[in-house]
């Protein structure tokens, strides 16, 4: 094939994390995102290097019989959030379960069925996120304010999502009457090229069990419109506080953003009303969330997800274990892993979620917990205690090559790897394999119905010397 060329075929395969293989006539193997096995596809040839083909998705020419009729959201297809919600639940956690074992397979070198113990379904499959980050701009160049997220392959276009199903239905009365708001003050949004305008992101956090609800609008420094700031902004919480919830708001937020990068930075947070924090429950225990900081994102998921690492330790071997929780962000882990273990010390580069998780400690009535504020690779060298078991829930990237080499080297006899991200634990696996480690269960978590995201927990030990 040439680049440029429009070609059909069918999809045979996904491969994580949303890439369709299909092969042509002379079996050149071609990778199109969003699609799904047995799609019989148009596609555009874009890239063409080393062997390596990509295409474009241009329409779907034939269902696949894996799809469903109608995907449940109406934004399916072009809001670039979910990737799945068009195909039947079980077949959503099959394709998962296929493709860690895909990932995971040529690293341990075992059959599969001496490790894996495939994908437990999410408790819920729609309304299960706790925090969306909404983005304004337009949904399509010089058009009207839109409030939502990125069209699926687009870095400029928005979809406004106030139809949104994997989020409950506060979270799209919030949108919209924001959206509404702006819209009838005339209030323009930053611009990618220009860097010049106001509105940036809107940060909604809702608490699954105790229905508190934060709220954040993050904006330049720029002038906003024809009114004060002081005045557009008082307006803004006056509506959102009118607004008919099912939860409650307790804090209103304000941050200013100028830098360059697309994403919420805090370069300084006003309170607008309430508080800027809120409380969510987790098995029992209640945790102090701020608006930045990790926090699993589906509550449900991830008492299940606990629950199952939980169920995978059994018990730490000997009383007065110490127990290392590395980039544990509000503390969750160490406070439910705390009653079994001697001493719990958790290591988090984000000072407010290490700030947060000692307040929650507390507040739980725990005082083996200790947390240290840091980048894991340095603060390693200041803890006088040495573990005697590892959990690892390091972010989507995994954990730095140097970090990992400081955590083989204290010969801990088992670990818990939690990973949003297969191939980076992947990648990371093979290392800790290397170094003397096996793996002894795997499994998988479906925290994110309807997207190609998977959480995987492993359970490794130390292979002992003959």
């Amino acid at each position: 094939m040439k680049k440029g060329e429009i070609s059909e075929g069918v999809i045979e395969k996904i491969d994580f994390p949303n890439k369709g293989i299909l092969y042509t006539p002379q079996g050149e193997k071609v990778t199109i995102k969003n699609t799904v096995p047995g799609q019989n596809v148009r596609f555009l040839l874009q890239k063409k290097r080393k062997g390596k083909y990509e295409g474009r998705l241009l329409e779907v020419l034939e269902k696949s019989p894996l799809e469903l009729d109608t995907a449940p959201c109406i934004h399916f297809g072009s809001c670039g959030g979910c990737a799945y919600q068009n195909l039947r639940y079980e077949e959503q956690l099959r394709l998962k379960e296929q493709q860690v074992m895909e990932l995971l397979s040529p690293v341990i070198k075992v059959p599969a069925s001496e490790w894996f113990a495939g994908v437990r379904p999410a408790p819920q499959q729609f309304a299960y996120r706790n925090k969306m980050e909404f983005s304004f701009g337009d949904e399509y160049k010089d058009g009207p304010l839109a409030l939502g997220m990125h069209k699926r392959g687009s870095f400029y276009d928005l979809v406004t999502v106030d139809q949104c199903r994997i989020v409950d239905a506060d979270y799209n009365r919030i949108l919209r009457a924001t959206l509404d708001y702006f819209t009838e003050k005339k209030t323009g949004y930053l611009k990618k090229n220009s860097h010049e305008g106001y509105l940036r992101h809107l940060l909604v956090r809702k608490a699954a069990k105790t229905g508190e609800i934060l709220i954040d609008l993050i904006t330049t420094t720029q002038p906003c419109n024809a009114f004060s700031e002081e005045t557009l902004l008082a307006g803004f919480r006056d509506m959102l506080l009118g607004l008919p919830l099912s939860g409650r708001i307790v804090g209103i937020l304000h941050t200013r953003n100028d830098s360059l990068a697309d994403v919420i930075k805090d370069e300084g947070t006003d309170i607008l009303f309430g508080q800027d924090y809120f409380y969510e429950e987790l098995s029992g225990l209640t945790f102090k969330i701020s608006p930045f900081s990790f926090f699993q994102t589906n509550s449900s998921g991830a008492e299940l997800l606990y629950a199952t690492a939980r169920e995978l330790i059994g018990s730490f071997g000997k009383s007065g274990s110490v127990v290392y929780d590395l980039y544990s962000g509000t503390g969750t882990i160490a406070q439910m892993l705390a009653p079994a273990a001697g001493k719990v010390i958790g290591v988090e580069i984000i000072e407010e979620a290490v700030a947060a998780a000692r307040e929650n400690a507390e507040r739980n009535g725990l005082t083996n917990c200790t947390f240290l504020a840091g980048d894991v690779l340095t603060v390693l060298d200041t803890v006088k205690e040495k573990p005697d078991f590892i959990v690892l829930d390091p972010p989507r990237e995994g954990v730095h090559p140097k970090a990992l080499r400081k955590i083989i080297n204290y010969g801990v006899e088992r670990m818990v790897y939690i990973s949003c991200k297969p191939t980076s634990l992947a990648r990371d696996l093979e290392v800790l394999l290397g170094c003397g480690y096996r793996v002894e269960r795997c499994c998988c978590i479906d925290q994110f119905p309807g997207t190609v995201h998977v959480e995987t927990v492993c359970l490794m030990s130390k292979v002992k010397e003959k």
